[in-house]
């Protein structure tokens, strides 16, 4: 039997995936954890088929997690769910190796059609996410070395856009790395290559940046 891992920390959303799941006739074992700590240490234990992956939870979120796992290599393929539009995290999360992006607004056949194309291999790119694609694939073809003032996430890293976001929750150094193992040094190096990057100046900007784009 397939096996699917959930991995939300509000546990009415997960039973409403699982509902979906059901009346979509997607026949899986279910194994449902809350926060990025229990969804790596499930890997661990079990051999999944495909993971859905809240992008916020408590401890480590789902950008930690999926780096982890990409890390430790041939993992399962895993579709991110979010509150959050496209336009605020899919290309850094496809980037960095998920098999899919979709929020959570999202119809439930879009949500079951993702699904299924994930558990077949394949990549669920969704008509917003093909845009934001082509966009980022014509604006390096032309070399451009200015974001749009709305675009300027877009640019950095994927390592540098997960700083950016915890930054502009009012997390220090010292947090952020003892979340990601790095030293406050490190996180002092990436939040000053995301200013320059960003035309920012202070931790303030970035989080009212981040406020205004849906980011936080």
């Amino acid at each position: 039997m397939t096996r699917l891992l959930l991995a939300d920390d509000h546990a009415v959303v997960r039973k409403g995936l699982i509902q979906i799941l059901r009346e979509a006739g997607i026949d899986a074992e279910v194994h449902e954890v809350s926060d990025g700590h229990e969804a790596l240490a499930a890997l661990r234990e079990t051999t999944f088929d495909a993971v859905l992956l809240d992008i916020s939870m408590p401890g480590k979120g789902g950008i930690e997690v999926l780096k982890q796992m990409r890390a430790r290599g041939d993992q399962p393929p895993v579709l991110v769910l979010s509150m959050h539009s496209e336009e605020a995290y899919a290309l850094h999360l496809i980037r960095a190796g998920a098999a899919g992006y979709l929020s959570k607004e999202s119809a439930p056949a879009q949500l079951a059609e993702a699904i299924k194309k994930v558990l077949q291999g394949k990549r669920y790119i969704s008509p917003e996410v093909a845009e934001l694609l082509a966009d980022s694939l014509s604006q390096r073809q032309a070399g451009s070395d200015e974001a749009d003032e709305d675009d300027r996430h877009r640019q950095l890293s994927s390592r540098e856009f997960e700083v950016f976001l915890q930054l502009a929750q009012g997390l220090g150094p010292t947090e952020i790395g003892r979340a990601m193992n790095l030293s406050a040094k490190t996180i002092a190096s990436h939040r000053s290559r995301i200013l320059r990057k960003m035309r920012l100046r202070t931790n303030a900007e970035l989080t009212l940046y981040a406020s205004r784009h849906g980011l936080i």
